[in-house]
């Protein structure tokens, strides 16, 4: 009981911190959990799917290569999962009525990555105990989330734009870009000191978190 509450708080932490910040028209409690539970159930099957395909093209075979990891970092990792939150989003929250503002972008892709992020995270915490769950709760918990805000700041653009597919796409690829650089650095571990730069691209991704945030709530259809 104590490692699944350890795992969750943060993520529910995270939530309710979003909640909080659509400010002006709420989301469907109804949509906001079907999200959640989707991300938690089918965007992990679908990395799982995916990552199985991936890895039979981009076999790592040398853990001390640094190419292979930017390899497995970017493209077996980062753009296997934010490709299954960013379908959820694409099309499954971002075609509803209720998705009427910019700023339900950052609700709905946050409640997708949390979803994720929860699930993930009852495997390492399970698997790790107490001093993982600690860990996760102040790096990985909070990197996903950074990665779902910044796709769903151009999600939320891309919902009134007459260039729809190309607002998606960046958010998708630059999700994927800070999420690849934030993995690259972890998975080079056999180099000393170089795990800095994951915190260093984490608090990068908290600041434009911010500043979307911010932005989003001063374009609102509602204010």
């Amino acid at each position: 009981m104590t490692l699944l509450l350890l795992a969750s708080a943060p993520v529910l932490t995270i939530i309710i911190y979003i909640y909080l910040k659509d400010k002006y028209e709420k989301e469907p409690k109804k949509l906001l959990l079907k999200s959640f539970l989707f991300g938690a159930i089918l965007s992990i099957v679908t990395t799982m799917i995916i990552s199985g395909i991936v890895t039979r093209v981009f076999t790592i075979t040398n853990e001390f290569s640094i190419g292979q990891q930017f390899i497995k970092a970017f493209i077996i990792v980062a753009l296997v999962e934010e490709f299954s939150k960013y379908i959820i989003v694409r099309y499954y929250a971002q075609p509803k009525e209720s998705f009427n503002e910019p700023f339900d972008g950052i609700v709905y892709a946050v409640m997708v990555s949390m979803g994720f992020a929860f699930t993930e995270n009852l495997f390492y915490v399970f698997d790790g105990g107490i001093s993982t769950a600690i860990i996760r709760a102040i790096t990985a918990v909070p990197a996903h989330a950074t990665f779902g805000i910044i796709m769903g700041y151009f999600m939320g653009i891309a919902k009134f734009s007459n260039k729809k597919w190309l607002y998606n796409l960046t958010g998708f690829l630059v999700a994927t870009i800070f999420h690849g650089t934030y993995d690259f650095f972890l998975f080079l571990d056999f180099i000393p000191g170089v795990w800095v730069g994951a915190f260093v691209s984490l608090f990068i991704g908290i600041l434009l978190s911010r500043k979307a945030i911010k932005t989003h709530q001063q374009n609102s259809n509602f204010k």
